[in-house]
């Protein structure tokens, strides 16, 4: 007969949660290989949590041009498409 499973302590299941936050399962070469999960700030990369948060003075003392650059590109995409008020296009 098959031998009952034995419950796992506290000290294991916590043990348990803490591999399964830090650690993802992915096949290598038709092998289950454990490794470790990217870093993440609130479910999303590093590099796009700053590009969604940070400030232009932050990003530029950190050298994050090319997200500087990105967001003047934006803009200016936004203000040629939006019409200033008081002028009137030409027909």
């Amino acid at each position: 007969m098959a031998k009952p499973k034995k419950k796992l302590t506290a000290a294991q299941r916590a043990a348990k949660k803490q591999l399964k936050k830090d650690f993802m399962t992915v096949f290598m070469n038709g092998k289950q290989v454990r490794v470790r999960r990217p870093p993440t700030i609130d479910g999303m990369e590093p590099e796009e949590f700053i590009r969604h948060n940070a400030d232009p003075i932050w990003l530029r003392q950190h050298g994050y041009w090319e997200i500087l650059h990105e967001r003047g590109v934006e803009e200016q995409e936004t203000r040629a498409q939006t019409p200033t008020p008081g002028r009137l296009k030409p027909s």
